[in-house]
């Protein structure tokens, strides 16, 4: 088994050079097919299929240079989507304006899951502006209480 830690280390270099961050890395199967699956975004969440390429090149490089991983794979560099989990609640200050969808552990205003518009966060606190019928309504939610929370896409 490949340690996914040396090679999260070897990729360093590359993902700094091109000003993107290390969203998840992971390795997955399909069809009998083995993929080192590397998910990136830019610092402002976004991702295009040019920066994929070009970071793509340069990992296959690193990885050829470093000889890391045993059998055959396949190299897949992608964006991790429109509606990526956010893992670390640390990010929702970074996320104020973003529409998202949280799952709580214990119902808030008789909701155990929410989508709307993030207005406020802080270290113990988020504001979600979220749509009931026809009205706008804020919940105040303890992030303690956040069992998965995503971007979500507005429609």
């Amino acid at each position: 088994m490949e340690n996914l830690a040396l090679i999260k280390d070897l990729f360093q270099d590359v993902l700094a050079a091109n000003n993107v961050i290390l969203y998840d890395l992971k390795f997955v199967n399909e069809n009998k097919m083995r993929i080192l699956q590397v998910s990136i975004m830019n610092e402002d969440y976004s991702m295009d299929i040019d920066t994929c390429a070009i970071v793509s090149e340069q990992l296959s490089k690193v990885l050829d240079e470093h000889d890391v991983i045993s059998s055959e794979y396949f190299l897949e560099v992608c964006s991790p989507g429109a509606e990526r989990e956010i893992k670390d609640f640390s990010e929702f200050k970074k996320l104020t304006g973003k529409h998202i969808f949280i799952r709580l552990a214990h119902p808030v205003k008789k909701m155990l899951e929410i989508t709307g518009d993030l207005l406020e966060a802080n270290d113990n606190n988020l504001v979600i502006a979220y749509r009931d019928k026809a009205l706008t309504k804020k919940v105040e939610v303890e992030i303690k209480e956040i069992t998965y929370a995503r971007l979500a896409v507005k429609i």
